[in-house]
């Protein structure tokens, strides 16, 4: 399996779960969680804010447009994760990683942007 193929399954998979680990987390009190209230955990949860908020499509009835269109902003999610690790992460092989992650999913949200495109979208 191309490494390509690997993305788009965990990246499918977590588009999947991400909205239904919300609806399951709806209602329960938070009160007593703490997060390290510094620079990068304000970060990602605003760039998982916005992720969420892009994937909330008005979907179309036709599962390939409706799956480019959720993909485009849960890939931009991924590189804005990316982006907060190289802004503060420090482990070189992590700060790689996320150099790969932007650069890969980049390219394939420019193949989603020129699928719909040419499908009329």
């Amino acid at each position: 399996m191309s490494v390509k193929t690997k993305l788009a399954l965990v990246a499918l998979s977590l588009s999947l779960a991400g909205p239904m680990a919300a609806q399951e987390m709806k209602g329960m009190d938070h009160s007593g969680m703490k997060a390290t209230d510094n620079p990068s955990t304000k970060a990602f949860k605003d760039a998982d804010a916005r992720m969420h908020k892009s994937m909330m499509i008005q979907y179309s009835g036709d599962p390939d447009v409706d799956f480019v269109r959720s993909m485009i902003p849960h890939h931009q999610g991924a590189i804005d994760m990316a982006k907060i690790e190289l802004a503060h992460g420090k482990d070189p092989e992590l700060r790689k990683l996320a150099e790969d992650i932007v650069k890969a999913q980049e390219a394939e949200i420019a193949d989603m942007q020129a699928w719909l495109k040419a499908h009329g979208q």
